[in-house]
C-alpha cells in the first residue's frame, strides 16, 4: 500500500510519522512544494518506509497523475487548496482523508465520490474532526435535538505578547477562520454572523479564564444534523485577543488586493502571513488545547444532556505541539481505518458518521487513548 501526504508544515509530518509506525508495510510518502522541506521531514522521520516527493499541488493535471500512484491521499493544505485535492483525488479514483479549512462545502462532492467509488472524509482533525465525531456519538443516542455547543482552543500554556498567542498551524487558515463568516444555527435556522462575534468569557477548569468568539467549524454538521434549534462553535483565546484581530482587520492586514508601496504590489493579507510565521512560530513555547462539547436532546420523553472535555498538552518527550497532536492523530487514525477497510462506505462522510457508528467510534477512542489523548464524557439526564 502507498500513501501520499500533502503538505509539510507543522501537522502533516506528525501525522505522516505515526501512521508509518503503526502501519510498517505501508510505503508512506511525504510530498511539499518546498523540496528541501519535503527532504527535511523524510529525514527527520528516518523510516525505512517514509520517502519524500516534491508536488506543487496547484498544478492540477500533475497533482491527478501523482495521486494514481497512491492508494490513498492525506491533505494537510490551506484551505483554498483543500477542494481542489479532493476533486483531484475523485478524478484520480483515489480515497482521501483531508483537515484542511476549505470554504467550498466536501459535501457537494458526494455523487461524484460514489460513482468513482472513493471515500472522502473531510474536516478530520481537532475542531472540525474530534468535535464532530462526539458531537455524531451524541446525537446518534438521542431521539431528538436541541442543541449543540462547541467551545474549542489551542493556546501557548502562558500568554505570549502581543496577541497572548502562538503559531502551531497554518497561519493562512488562522486568518481564514478569524475573517470568514461564521455559519451558526439559530432558532432552526442557519444563518451567518461575524467571525469574532459572540465574544464571552468562560472559565476552563484547570486553565482559568478565556474568551470565546464564533468561528466556522460547524462545517458539515449544519447540513447532517437535522431539527436542531441551536448549534454553534466557538474559538477560545485569552481575553483581549479577539479585541486586537478586530483592529488588525480593520487596519486592513488581512485584504488579499495589493497595496502601492513604493511602487512595488504588495498584498497585506500575504505579508501578514508571513509575518505572523516570523513572529508568532515558536517551537519552545509549550502549547495546550482545550474542547468542551455540550449536546441537548430529548431520549424517550425527558431531556438529556451530555458533555464532552478535552484537554491536551504539549508532548514535551517528543516535542510535538498539542494542536499538532489533536489534529494530526485523528486523520491519522481515520485513514487507518479506511487502509484496513474498517471504512467501507464510499462518497463523502462527514466526520459525524464515524461517531454515529459505535464500532467505529470505540476504535478511534482507543486509538486516541493509545496515544494520550483523552475525553471525558458527563451523561446527565433530567
Amino acid at each position: 500500500m502507498k500513501l501520499l501526504i500533502l503538505g509539510c508544515g507543522n501537522i502533516g509530518p506528525v501525522a505522516a510519522e505515526d501512521i508509518a509506525k503503526s502501519i510498517s508495510s505501508i510505503e508512506v510518502v511525504v510530498a511539499d512544494k518546498d523540496k528541501t522541506r519535503a527532504k527535511n521531514v523524510a529525514e527527520r522521520i528516518h523510516r525505512r518506509n517514509v520517502s519524500w516527493i516534491q508536488l506543487d499541488t496547484a498544478n492540477y493535471n500533475k497533482l491527478v497523475d501523482v495521486l494514481k500512484d497512491f492508494d490513498l491521499a492525506m491533505g494537510f493544505l490551506p484551505g483554498k487548496l483543500g477542494y481542489r485535492l479532493a476533486e483531484a483525488c475523485v478524478e484520480a479514483g483515489k480515497d482521501l482523508v483531508d483537515v484542511s479549512y476549505m470554504g467550498k462545502n466536501p459535501l457537494a462532492l458526494n455523487q461524484s465520490a460514489v460513482k468513482a467509488n472513493v471515500t472522502i472524509i473531510p474536516d478530520c482533525g481537532l475542531a472540525p474532526g474530534i468535535s464532530n465525531i462526539l458531537v455524531g456519538h451524541a446525537t446518534g443516542r438521542l431521539d431528538k435535538i436541541r442543541s449543540v455547543r462547541i467551545m474549542v482552543g489551542g493556546l501557548p500554556e502562558k500568554p505570549v505578547p502581543l496577541l497572548g498567542y502562538i503559531i502551531t498551524w497554518s497561519p493562512e487558515s488562522l486568518i481564514d477562520e478569524y475573517t470568514r463568516k461564521a455559519r451558526i444555527v439559530r432558532d432552526g435556522k442557519i444563518i451567518e454572523v461575524e467571525a469574532l462575534s459572540g465574544l464571552e468569557e468562560v472559565e476552563f477548569p484547570n486553565i482559568g479564564k478565556l474568551e470565546a468568539f464564533y468561528t466556522d467549524g460547524l462545517r458539515t454538521l449544519m447540513y447532517t444534523i437535522k431539527n436542531v434549534e441551536d448549534m454553534w462553535e466557538k474559538t477560545l483565546r485569552y481575553p483581549g485577543h479577539a479585541e486586537k484581530i478586530k483592529l488588525l482587520e480593520a487596519l486592513g492586514f488581512f485584504d488579499e488586493e495589493k497595496v502601492d508601496v513604493e511602487g512595488v504590489g504588495v498584498s497585506p493579507r500575504r505579508l501578514t502571513i508571513k509575518l505572523l510565521e516570523q513572529r508568532l512560530l515558536k517551537p519552545e513555547v509549550k502549547d495546550f488545547v482545550a474542547l468542551k462539547i455540550e449536546v441537548i436532546g430529548i431520549k424517550n420523553g425527558r431531556k438529556k444532556r451530555y458533555v464532552y472535555h478535552l484537554l491536551d498538552r504539549y508532548d514535551e518527550k517528543r516535542g510535538i505541539t498539542a494542536m499538532a497532536r489533536t489534529t494530526a492523530y485523528p486523520a491519522s487514525i481515520i485513514a487507518q481505518l479506511i487502509l484496513k477497510k474498517a471504512v467501507k462506505e464510499k462518497g463523502v462522510i462527514p466526520p459525524e458518521k464515524i461517531g454515529m457508528d459505535d464500532k467505529l467510534f470505540q476504535l478511534f477512542l482507543d486509538e486516541l487513548k493509545k496515544r494520550g489523548i483523552r475525553i471525558v464524557e458527563e451523561e446527565m439526564m433530567s
